[in-house]
């Protein structure tokens, strides 16, 4: 199936896997979770340990204004939905997802705030 894959420092990449728990598990590097921040038939699917288990911090999830509300922890993957099931992502949505997570983010922890600076392009992809 085609899925959207985040990973930390790099710009996303749609990539064609498996819908097994098996190659999701895989894909996140251990237990998944899957979150519904968005009215979309779209979940993230990320390691349900990664802040645990010291993944590296790479993309926030921000409120309708603006305000960080949660941060994710290691590779995640965009997946589409359907009434019970992971699905395939369209490419309408594929595309809405890989602009909102463009551009790779760096964090910092300042007292009791973490703030959040985006960083330059992805090194692998860069044409200069």
């Amino acid at each position: 199936m085609k899925i959207l894959r985040v990973e930390p420092e790099k710009s996303p990449e749609i990539v064609d896997m498996e819908g097994t728990l098996e190659a999701l598990q895989a894909a996140v590097g251990g237990y998944i979770e899957a979150v519904y921040p968005w009215d979309d038939p779209v979940a993230i699917v990320c390691n349900d340990d990664g802040k645990f288990n010291g993944m590296q911090p790479n993309r926030a999830l921000y409120n309708e204004d603006g305000e960080i509300m949660d941060i994710i922890a290691g590779t995640f993957l965009i997946v589409g939905l359907t009434d019970d099931n992971f699905a395939e992502l369209s490419d309408e949505l594929a595309e809405k997802y890989a602009a909102l997570f463009g551009t790779p983010e760096a964090f910092l922890r300042s007292g009791d705030r973490i703030l959040v600076f985006p960083m330059g392009p992805d090194p692998d992809t860069c044409p200069f």
